[in-house]
């Protein structure tokens, strides 16, 4: 029998005074058995970052991510079923990143570790010829700061200024400082 993914429940609460966002999110998150919650964190991290002010279907989501590779991890639609965001997390190959620039009008790949030093220094000249996509770095230690926030039911608030990210809930609190590459 297969195993399945644990649900988790997350409230945030997301200030964005970046970009004059601000707003609720219930949100039912799928850890796949094959990911990690330090993955699962750092979607949810992303989500707060680019949710904006659309409602419903045009909403940003979550896909079934991990389980299946004809989704992204987030991903934002128009209500005629066209890709308008494709988030990836980790260190996508080029054949999928060709294919997610093909099919969305923006393509943003969240690398959220150290090790993805290497894998940018090693594809960015080939991704520099994609003009809807954009990478996007959290510090690996960060995300794992911000994991130790992790629970079946969260609430989650979530301030972002100047570019950084403060979160904040019962069990504690952590600065992340997203980074576009």
């Amino acid at each position: 029998m297969a195993i399945k993914a644990t649900i988790y429940k997350a409230s945030v609460q997301v200030s964005d005074m970046d970009r004059n966002h601000y707003q609720g999110y219930e949100l039912t998150l799928a850890l796949h058995p094959s990911e990690t919650e330090e993955r699962m964190m750092a979607r949810l991290a992303v989500f707060a970052l680019l949710a904006d002010e659309k409602d419903g279907a045009e909403q940003l989501s979550f896909t079934k991510g991990i389980s299946t590779d004809e989704e992204p991890d987030l991903w934002q639609k128009n209500f005629s079923d066209e890709v308008l965001l494709w988030v990836e997390l980790g260190q996508p190959d080029e054949k999928r990143l060709r294919k997610a620039c093909g099919r969305a009008q923006q393509v943003v790949i969240v690398n959220y570790n150290d090790k993805s030093d290497i894998w940018w220094e090693q594809n960015k000249s080939k991704l520099s010829r994609f003009n809807n996509l954009r990478v996007l770095q959290f510090s690996e230690s960060e995300i794992k700061t911000f994991e130790s926030l992790c629970s079946r039911s969260m609430q989650l608030n979530v301030t972002i200024q100047d570019g950084e990210m403060w979160v904040s809930n019962e069990q504690g609190e952590c600065v992340l400082r997203p980074t576009w590459r």
